[in-house]
């Protein structure tokens, strides 16, 4: 049976990968948690994903509540209340390894060679761990890294650059400054992000769920002129933890297509309504408290946040 590819976000999508029987067919092999390649099948459909057994987790002594699972259904259920479809349809499960995140694969499928293949799974701690730091759904080769448009080696029409290193000063114009960066040999280049507003939604939402690792390698630009974002699983700590790549409209003013977002939010994660009952399902009481204060801190003060807290703003490696 040929996989195929229906729309990531769509509510089809997340049923499938809910009541689909799941299977590993291999791992990815380049991160720091366990990522397994699978797919789901459910009455003749097939689908490509991404399974993350909370076995497969590496603790994090600055998240000991809950698990990175979890967090990243979370964001994807804040998305979705938001009206956004930035995140693939992701939802927690039972698999072969246990309890984890299922969530749809964006782009074209690995080959069997990319992983241990699909007669060798490992399982998830076997081998090299994979997880948040990987490429996760959709490879390296969507992750949004600097290059230029136009057709790729398959043929087919890329998608337009999202980050950049450039001379000088200034961004230039469609783009956002968000730092300088060390590029070896004593020099230095400034890191831009394109002036985007699929970027600035996601921004937002980063600011929101108070994402502690929004990387480049996160970022998947589609052919059809979609951005989905992976790896959710630093998110919803207590304390402010954001480090991201989109400090471009820092201190800007929200859109207002922001602001009714963020009013939605708001409504939704007022007590005993429904989203704060499914988050309250994933995550700690404090961990819901604090994404509610963190909504109604953006309304209050109109604007982007700004860097702040003892962690470095920008996450390392960038990418």
């Amino acid at each position: 049976m040929t996989p195929r590819a229906p729309d990531p976000a769509a509510d089809a999508t997340r049923d499938l990968l809910t009541r689909g029987t799941l299977t590993v067919r291999g791992r990815i092999t380049d991160a720091s948690n366990a990522v397994l390649f699978a797919t789901v099948e459910h009455e003749g459909t097939s689908l490509p994903c991404v399974y993350k057994p909370v076995a497969g987790e590496r603790p994090l002594w600055d998240f000991p509540d809950g698990n990175l699972a979890r967090r990243e259904v979370a964001a994807y259920e804040v998305c979705r209340a938001a009206g956004w479809e930035l995140i693939p349809a992701t939802v927690l499960r039972d698999g072969p390894y246990g309890e984890g995140m299922c969530q749809v694969w964006v782009g074209e499928p690995p080959d069997a060679d990319d992983g241990d293949g699909p007669d060798d799974p490992a399982g998830p701690d076997g081998g090299d761990d994979a997880g948040e730091d990987g490429p996760g759904p959709g490879g390296a080769e969507d992750a949004g890294e600097s290059r230029e448009p136009g057709a790729g080696e398959s043929g087919r029409e890329e998608p337009a650059p999202l980050l950049a290193l450039v001379e000088g000063e200034e961004p230039g114009e469609g783009w956002k400054a968000v730092g300088f960066a060390d590029v070896g040999g004593g020099r230095t280049a400034l890191l831009v992000h394109a002036d985007d507003s699929r970027l600035r939604r996601l921004a937002v939402l980063d600011a929101v769920i108070n994402n502690g690792d929004r990387k480049g390698g996160h970022l998947l630009p589609r052919p059809d002129g979609r951005l989905y974002a992976i790896d959710h699983g630093v998110t919803f700590h207590v304390d402010d933890k954001l480090r991201t790549l989109l400090w471009g409209w820092a201190g800007e003013e929200l859109t207002q297509e922001a602001l009714t977002a963020l009013r939605t939010l708001s409504a939704q994660l007022a007590e005993g309504a429904p989203l704060a009952e499914r988050l309250g399902q994933l995550l700690t009481g404090a961990e819901v408290e604090a994404a509610r204060k963190r909504v109604e801190a953006l309304l209050s003060s109109g604007r982007h946040p700004l860097p702040g807290g003892e962690w470095p703003a920008i996450p390392w490696p960038p990418v």
